[in-house]
């Protein structure tokens, strides 16, 4: 019979009821008048913290309040902003995620955040998550686009497409797993491809770490799809914060990783490998003839390298890191004073500069010329400790080269061959079929030096901080050393004749005064340079700013004889104002002011460079009382676009309409509303209006270099669906006029935006343009022209341009032959473009 003490069974338990609580019910309802009451009297703070403090209670009124926490926390951390409590500001962003972890808009807002503080890699994470959550929302997917080279860095898709490069990879890591390394580490796993080719080839253990918060996710994500999420263990951390055996059980017998950067060196591989050698890796094999089991030592892949360079002449390079110009719109030089890039390389460390920039020599407009042939400037064993520790003690080496061409030496081009084994070797040379860069390392003499045949150029390599060095030091000319790293400023690019013994005397008389000279540099960026040097540039700039001056200046000359009042001409009351706005070192408003009866409103705010626009005023005899530097006065830039007082407006007003990278700048159509309600009658924007070109083209780099291409997996592994979330739809720094493409059309006229006329702008726009040839379209390059006035326009797509091209890239590429007619749907987004192309008459568009 049935168990009669036994309880009885219920379908369904019935839940208590939860007892109402007065006094809780009363906080939360006072709290939530108290939040409201604060915003209308716009005591965001105040507000904050009742928000949070109904909300945390009464989770029930998230919906209900969910717009003003929004607008409060918006409110109260711009204002935490604005006097620097950054601290505070992310502590609000935080206890706001806690409450609503799925609000697009707030990691919208919090990765905005990140963004201008620095944290690239933690904004884009949050840009990228907002649009998981919601995948339409336009202000997520524009942030996300312009930091997604911060956040997945578009050579992963090269080195992912780079087949060659790949397989060798892979090779190496086989045999040294099937000659006994049974226990593997891979430092930088990025996507997870070196550690997946261990397993694959039998490894035991295999173990990786990754720095990047995205990377390591991602990683994560390739490793459950291909299996190996439970027989690879991933950590979110760098090797040199790892031990054995908190982190790795024991140490293991193989290293493998691509920690290097275009000049080796730059990405910490040195340390790196010298923390594993002393923490995580098994002892190197003691001697080539002594026997030892693989499984009982440690090694290396890659197991060294060779480090090549050569001296070059390059204007494009010349043009980015010193001034090559003396006069600049009409305006004198030569009281600027020593103008350098932050690229500069001695053999002692300079933690303000950095000893080399990256090209890939192949691409550089009007290319490049080889004064010397290609010598080694060091081998690295990586399998050595001893080796890697002695590396930046060891003295610095002299290296002498002949001269084989005559030229303007400009830089040192440096590139490596990577030894994964005895066997195989990758190069980074400049001739290479390759996904990489090279390392450049410019000269900063004040005027160029021209090296000739039969010359010996003497370069010292050093390492001292780890940091691969090159500097070109001297000339040993007809028996005379002349010296390199001091200012040259006798000696003429032009002057080839210059005897030996003058040249000498110019060497030693530098050598007094430099330790005075350099330290009385400025510095400005490479963008900023090239800028500096562009004379059609600043010489279009003066021509229709003095148009504008002198057609105001007759307009008050009207005025005052209609009003029969003579002013006199140093009163204030009669000078035009002109406000350049412009990002970075421009002298823009130096150029306004040399027209006369101008002040002129500089936002330059670095001290060194104000100093230098300042004396510049003074050699140009323009009076330093009609140059003020607008951002002295400001404490934040948003206030920036104000009049400069209660009686006067602007009469020009200068934008920095496109960024260097080749896109509009954001929230350029937001500034020239602004800025057209503060212009006088007849002043003016420049530019006054934008217009957009674009062209299409058939061209596998672009591809290459925007996702990975192809169906077949890499390798064997499936990658490409995780890391080509990250391809974003328009390629930046992209020069246009050296990319390896077809043209499949002639140039075309995309879009047109009005600074002045806010009428003539539209949101949308079908172009339609005939094929010239047959060919799969796979992106449209697209530039800008620029027009101050009706007849003075720049071009970004110029020679001498210090702007690089942009292109919208489609995931499908288009076949068109030739004679067909192609739509182009143009849209513009707050300074964002996008394109999508289809054939006429063809139902669905390729974006």
């Amino acid at each position: 019979m049935p168990n009669a003490s036994a309880r009885p069974k219920h379908g369904r338990r019935t839940r208590r009821r939860r007892r109402e609580d007065p006094a809780r019910n009363e906080l939360v309802s006072s709290s939530l008048e108290s939040a409201q009451q604060c915003l209308f009297n716009q005591d965001y703070g105040t507000a904050f913290v009742h928000y949070l403090l109904v909300l945390n209670l009464a989770p029930v009124f998230k919906d209900f309040a969910r717009e003003s926490f929004r607008f409060t926390l918006f409110k109260w951390t711009e204002e935490l902003d604005s006097v620097g409590r950054i601290q505070d500001l992310f502590d609000c962003y935080e206890q706001a995620l806690e409450l609503f972890p799925a609000d697009e808009v707030i990691l919208n807002s919090m990765g905005e955040h990140l963004f201008r503080m620095g944290f690239r890699d933690e904004a884009a994470g949050h840009f990228h998550k907002a649009l998981k959550l919601r995948p339409d929302y336009p202000e997520a997917r524009e942030n996300f686009y312009r930091v997604a080279n911060w956040l997945v860095e578009r050579w992963h898709f090269l080195m992912l497409n780079d087949h060659g490069r790949n397989r060798k990879y892979q090779q190496a890591i086989q045999k040294a797993v099937q000659s006994g390394c049974s226990t593997v580490l891979d430092i930088g796993t990025g996507t997870g491809i070196l550690g997946m080719c261990a397993k694959k080839a039998g490894a035991a253990e295999v173990y990786a770490c990754e720095l990047s918060k995205t990377m390591y996710e991602l990683a994560c994500e390739v490793l459950a799809a291909n299996g190996m999420d439970g027989s690879i263990k991933i950590l979110h951390m760098k090797s040199l914060e790892m031990e054995v055996p908190k982190d790795i059980p024991r140490r293991v017998s193989l290293v493998v990783t691509e920690t290097v950067d275009a000049g080796l060196f730059g990405e910490g591989i040195i340390e790196s490998l010298i923390h594993a050698w002393h923490h995580l890796l098994l002892p190197p094999q003691k001697g080539e003839n002594e026997s030892q089991e693989q499984s009982v030592t440690g090694r290396v892949i890659p197991a060294g390298a060779t480090v090549f360079g050569m001296a070059v002449q390059c204007n494009e390079i010349r043009r980015h890191h010193r001034l090559c110009v003396s006069e600049v719109g009409g305006l004198s030089m030569a009281a600027a004073g020593e103008l350098r890039s932050p690229v500069s390389c001695s053999s002692e460390p300079d933690e303000s500069m950095e000893p080399y920039t990256t090209e890939r020599l192949s691409r550089l407009p009007g290319g490049y010329k080889a004064l010397t042939e290609p010598f080694t400037a060091l081998n690295i064993d990586f399998n050595n400790v001893q080796e890697l520790e002695g590396l930046s003690s060891r003295p610095i080496q002299q290296i002498h080269l002949p001269v084989i061409e005559e030229g303007e030496l400009d830089a040192l081009a440096v590139w490596f061959q990577l030894h994964l084994d005895e066997e195989s070797s990758l190069s980074t040379g400049p001739q290479e079929d390759t996904c990489w860069e090279q390392a450049i390392y410019p000269m900063h003499t004040t005027k160029g030096f021209v090296l000739k045949p039969k010359d010996e150029l003497i370069v010292e390599v050093s390492c001292r901080d780890a940091y691969l060095r090159l500097c070109s030091v001297a000339v040993l000319r007809d028996g005379h050393e002349i010296c390199l790293d001091k200012r040259q400023d006798s000696q003429d690019s032009g002057n080839t004749t210059q005897n030996p013994e003058a040249e000498l005397c110019s060497a030693l008389a530098c050598l007094q005064t430099d330790h005075i000279q350099t330290k009385d540099f400025s510095m400005l960026e490479c963008a900023e340079m090239a800028l500096l040097n562009n004379k059609d540039y600043h010489h279009s700039f003066n021509t229709a700013l003095g148009k504008l001056i002198s057609q105001l200046k007759v307009q008050y000359r009207t005025r005052e004889r209609g009003s029969d009042v003579q002013s006199d001409s140093t009163d204030s009351s009669d000078l035009l104002y002109v406000l350049d706005v412009s990002e970075g070192f421009s002298l823009l408003s130096l150029l306004a002011a040399s027209h006369g009866r101008v002040k002129a409103y500089s936002s330059v705010e670095k001290k060194k460079q104000q100093e230098v626009m300042k004396r510049l005023a003074r050699s140009n005899n323009i009076s330093e009382q009609h140059l003020e530097f607008w951002l002295n006065h400001m404490e934040d830039e948003q206030g920036m676009l104000k009049r400069p007082s209660r009686e006067k407006l602007w009469s020009a007003i200068i934008l920095d309409c496109v960024e260097t990278c080749g896109l509009i700048r954001q929230k350029l159509m937001d500034k020239a509303s602004l800025a057209r309600c503060l212009l006088e009658e007849g002043g003016r924007i420049f530019p006054e209006r934008i217009v957009v070109y674009g062209m299409l083209v058939e061209s596998d780099t672009l591809l290459l270099e925007s996702a990975v291409q192809g169906q077949e997996p890499t390798l064997g592994f499936n990658i490409a669906p995780f890391i080509n979330q990250f391809t974003v739809p328009v390629h930046v720094f992209l020069d246009f006029s050296t990319l390896e493409c077809r043209h499949l059309s002639e140039s075309v006229e995309l879009f047109v935006l009005d600074l002045m006329e806010a009428s003539r702008n539209y949101t949308n726009r079908e172009v339609k343009v005939q094929a010239t040839s047959a060919g799969r379209i796979t992106a449209v390059p697209f530039w800008y022209n620029i027009y101050l006035d009706p007849d003075i326009s720049v071009s970004t797509l110029s020679h001498n341009t210090h702007w690089k091209q942009a292109a919208a890239v489609l995931q499908q590429p288009l076949e068109v032959q030739a004679g067909d007619w192609v739509c182009l749907a143009v849209k513009i987004h707050k300074s964002t473009i996008s394109i999508s192309v289809h054939l006429q008459d063809a139902p669905r568009p390729m974006e």
